[in-house]
């Protein structure tokens, strides 16, 4: 992009999500109100760093683009490049979706008394403006493709945990879980902090 970027977007953002976590709600409350904060941060496309927004030719990227100092949540950008998925996996903790560009497809699953993982419902397509919520109160299994294999689809992601170092687990091909800490393909982050860039000093 090449107009002035509105980080004040992501930083009003950041101060709801913390807000909503400092009154300590239950977790449907909170889920409700981040999803409405979520729906308005992604309305607009006009404040993501192109840093935080590019594909990597083989695999989804990772972004972070906030974490709270004392782990409480996270947000993070989600590319993902032509065609690319995640295999099926949890998170351990609640997490708010939305789609910034393009368009993803979600496929829950759910545990059987038996321990084997199998899909839950039928595909879901998320267009951009949409957002979706995972816990392990609501379901917290799914599998997440980009719906275009043309094209780069971008989601904004909130976890109630610094999702970047939570243990976590896959199911790939429905099989036996898998242990794994996925980390964030960034090195640094956003500085949605400097407002003397928004407002100088006549």
């Amino acid at each position: 992009m090449t107009h002035t970027l509105r980080s004040d977007r992501l930083r009003a953002f950041v101060g709801r999500i913390a807000s909503l976590v400092d009154d300590k709600m239950p977790e449907a409350a909170l889920l409700d109100a981040g999803s409405a904060a979520l729906r308005e941060l992604i309305a607009q496309d006009d404040w993501l760093p192109d840093a935080f927004a590019q594909p990597h030719p083989e695999r989804y990227q990772q972004f972070l683009l906030h974490a709270d100092s004392r782990q409480r949540f996270s947000i993070v950008s989600f590319v993902w490049g032509p065609g690319q998925a995640t295999p099926a996996h949890d998170h351990t903790v609640w997490g708010l979706i939305g789609v910034l560009r393009g368009a993803e497809i979600a496929q829950r699953y759910r545990v059987t008394a038996q321990g084997v993982v199998v899909e839950e419902g039928a595909p879901e397509r998320l267009a951009a403006g949409a957002v979706d919520a995972v816990s392990p109160r609501i379901g917290d299994i799914h599998r997440v493709s980009n719906a275009f294999g043309d094209r780069t689809s971008i989601s904004i992601h909130v976890y109630g945990g610094n999702i970047g170092a939570v243990s976590r687990s896959v199911y790939p091909g429905g099989a036996a879980r898998k242990t794994f800490v996925s980390g964030y393909s960034n090195d640094v982050l956003p500085n949605i902090w400097n407002v003397s860039k928004e407002s100088p000093i006549p």
